[in-house]
């Protein structure tokens, strides 16, 4: 008689059928994520040449896997033994499933020249895109007839929170396929375009059922959890996520803004009597971000215009050399109605001035007039001042407000995290370039802390109505 070791529940059979290169699956606690993972790894054990690679962030936080790994492997595979110096499973046929960990990117070296037929990543939000991405070029086969692929799991939260969101989340509704055209240049010149395709499998501790089972009482605790982990892990809310460093931020629909406040607006005219600020970022390989915030009589800063150097994939730059950056500075200055003739304050990284014997980024963007003021770069100061401007007042009102033209920083600022080792700071593996450059601003334009008012995030507030600006009524953003 034939015993059944494992069966995996429904909607882990549909993460396992899935064709796509990439399958994300998760999104809440609960769903069998690992388990899935550890018996996928053995659906090429039978051919000789088969290695399999499973990751976590850090070596410790592969106990759960290894422990599933020795309950179910030797039973399902008689003769398949362990090699702990390795981290590796070794089947009769002469397969492997190797554990592994990258702590730091610099890890991912110990991989190189390695090749994989399967890699699987668990909770993927831990990697950065660059972590993650890296792996592609080991998946590769080691015979004939092997099937190259990747999987993960994930849970909101975590450094790479934002551009796992944005890969597997954001473009397309849960089981929904996500396909992307891949272009490249062959040695004869002829241009191939391929397609591939990922996909994301959302699950929850109500798609498991055998732990609910066995455990009645775990939603009860997931459900007494504070409320951002509650959201996250009990319902698998992206939103909402552990780690995440502004809570304060919100982003409503137009609609619900006559009932809540809301950090971005629609774009309106600056009244001719605004201050307007310019901040710096610097990146090259990694993206620049400028902002220009316009500073109203209250000292309330509006982000009316951004210029983001991002390739299109996370966190990696458009590699412009400075000349570059300071003309296209100073031509949406001419251009942008809410900037053209204005004098324009200009804050900057204050890195932009070191040198190792060359000029310095600062002076090479003097060479096209374009002047930058060194920033405060004091970071535990600068968050605060975020923090203060964030607050709604008992009246619905921010001191920080958005054009929801600024694409690229609402796509970044709410998925920032805390470092795991400088709790108090952001994680700077993380997409930060223009949090960074919010800091500057701030810095020049410093608040008190909110007083204690209740805040009841209530609104119906008009940006332009403090300052007199008559006329501008058409601009109003919210509810009336």
């Amino acid at each position: 008689m034939v015993q059944t070791l494992w069966r995996p529940q429904p909607k882990q059979a549909v993460f396992l059928a899935r064709p796509e290169y990439e399958a994300l699956y998760g999104g809440a606690a609960g769903g069998g994520k690992s388990d899935a993972l550890v018996m996928e790894a053995l659906r090429q054990v039978h051919l000789p040449y088969y290695k399999a690679l499973i990751l976590r962030k850090t070596f410790p936080q592969l106990g759960e896997l290894l422990d599933k790994a020795q309950r179910y492997y030797p039973r399902a595979f008689p003769g398949a033994r362990y090699q702990a110096g390795s981290h590796s499973w070794i089947f009769p046929s002469g397969a492997k499933v190797i554990f592994g960990s990258m702590q730091y990117t610099k890890d991912r070296t110990r991989y190189q020249g390695q090749a994989y037929d399967f890699i699987a990543f668990d909770e993927l939000t831990h990697f950065t895109w660059e972590e993650y991405s890296y792996l592609f070029s080991r998946n590769r086969p080691n015979g004939p007839g092997t099937r190259v692929y990747i999987r993960a799991t994930a849970n909101p939260g975590g450094v790479g929170h934002g551009w796992v969101k944005e890969r597997f989340v954001t473009p397309a509704p849960p089981l929904t396929p996500i396909v992307e055209q891949v272009k490249w240049t062959q040695p004869d010149g002829t241009q191939r375009v391929e397609r591939q395709s990922r996909i994301f499998v959302p699950s929850s501790v109500f798609d498991n059922p055998a732990l609910l089972r066995n455990d009645p009482h775990y939603v009860r605790r997931l459900a007494a959890m504070p409320e951002a982990e509650r959201k996250a892990l009990l319902y698998g809310d992206w939103d909402t996520f552990s780690g995440q460093v502004f809570t304060e931020w919100r982003n409503l629909p137009q609609h619900y803004q006559d009932r809540r406040g809301s950090h971005v607006i629609a774009p309106f005219a600056i009244p001719e009597h605004w201050c307007v600020w310019c901040a710096l970022d610097w990146g090259y390989s990694r993206p620049f971000s400028v902002g220009w915030y316009a500073v109203d009589g209250e000292r309330r800063l509006y982000r009316i215009r951004e210029l983001y150097g991002c390739t299109g994939t996370p966190n990696t730059g458009v590699r412009w050399e400075p000349s570059q950056l300071g003309r296209e500075i100073r031509r949406i200055e001419e251009e942008d109605p809410n900037l053209r003739g204005r004098r324009i304050h200009r804050v900057g990284d204050p890195a932009i001035w070191n040198c190792d014997g060359t000029e310095s980024i600062g002076a090479l963007l003097e060479r096209e007039r374009v002047y930058f003021e060194r920033g405060d770069n004091a970071r535990l100061a600068g968050k605060m001042q975020i923090h203060h401007r964030l607050d709604f007042d008992g009246e619905g009102r921010a001191m920080l407000y958005i054009f929801s033209t600024c694409t690229h920083f609402i796509r970044t600022f709410p998925n920032l995290v805390y470092d795991q080792t400088n709790v108090e700071d952001i994680d700077t593996q993380g997409e930060d370039h223009s949090y960074d450059e919010l800091r500057y601003v701030c810095m020049k334009n410093p608040i008190a802390p909110p007083s204690a008012v209740a805040k009841t995030g209530a609104a119906g507030y008009d940006p332009l109505s403090d300052d007199g600006a008559a006329g501008y009524d058409r601009y109003a953003w919210y509810g009336r």
